[in-house]
């Protein structure tokens, strides 16, 4: 199965230029241009994605708890999670039908508000939860608890909740530490804290995880996996737990974690010195 973004010029023209390329090696069962269409029915090997790290973030989405092994070409900018270049193909295909790979399984998680004490959002993610200030962007207190205890209430401009894949995104830019992507485990990183003490905490994903702003702003909002799912109100309470769902990433040999890190991150490179 082939999923791209076909509402990108640029991502349907090179799907279409692809797709001989991969019916080489193997029978395209069905294309998918729509990310929020549902998925065909019936047996899939393989799901083929094309685009960037943002689609493969929709496609998690859209096959929801029906996760199969997914292969990444990267037809965007950092390719994160989509590794494989579209020049790899070639190479990389014939090796997966040989068997030359292995399936990593990457922690999702069920994002649930709960308003006045009735649930009334769920979600399934792969990246991250944030509960951030919005307007008029003033601190925002943000209470933690781990498995109904509480752990600290945090003064920042806001609040994320990331697996080990989402390490790599918002979270690292709000200063996170890096999780290997097949750990099972979440990183809780405040943006902007106002405290120095105020430091990311890891913890098990075995744990659950709630968030609540007891004086929300106007525009205090929850996002997950960078979509909006709702405005929050002093009301809310915001559980975070591991999901049944994983999802599949067929990683072949040479295309490994610490290589995407340093070719994508640009992570270890060395200083030149001046002559």
């Amino acid at each position: 199965m082939m999923l791209a973004d076909a509402q990108k010029p640029q991502i349907r023209e090179r799907a279409g230029e692809l797709r001989p390329i991969l019916e080489k090696y193997v029978e395209v069962v069905a294309m998918v241009n729509d990310f929020s269409q549902e998925l065909p029915a019936g047996e899939v090997d393989y799901a083929v994605v094309l685009g960037g790290d943002g689609s493969m973030l929709r496609a998690a989405h859209a096959m929801g708890y029906q996760q199969i092994p997914v292969i990444g070409v990267n037809l965007g900018d950092l390719g994160f999670l989509a590794d494989l270049q579209p020049e790899q193909l070639d190479e990389v295909l014939p090796r997966v039908l040989a068997g030359e790979f292995r399936v990593v399984s990457h922690l999702m998680f069920e994002c649930e508000v709960h308003r006045a004490g009735e649930p009334c959002h769920k979600v399934l993610g792969l990246n991250e939860v944030a509960v951030l200030a919005g307007p008029p962007f003033a601190m925002l207190d943000v209470q933690l608890y781990v498995d109904d205890e509480l752990v600290t209430t945090y003064s920042c401009d806001g609040l994320i909740v990331s697996t080990p894949v989402g390490s790599t995104a918002h979270s690292l830019s709000a200063g996170g530490p890096i999780l290997r992507k097949d750990l099972q485990a979440f990183v809780i990183s405040p943006i902007s804290p106002h405290t120095l003490t105020n430091r990311p905490v890891v913890d098990s994903a075995d744990r659950e995880y709630e968030l609540a702003a007891a004086n929300p702003h106007e525009g205090t909002s929850l996002v997950v996996d960078g979509k909006v799912v709702c405005r929050l109100t002093a009301e809310d309470r915001i559980r975070v737990r591991r999901s049944e769902a994983q999802f599949q990433l067929i990683e072949v040999h040479g295309h490994g974690y610490y290589r995407t890190l340093r070719e994508k991150l640009g992570w270890g490179g060395r200083l030149k010195p001046e002559h």
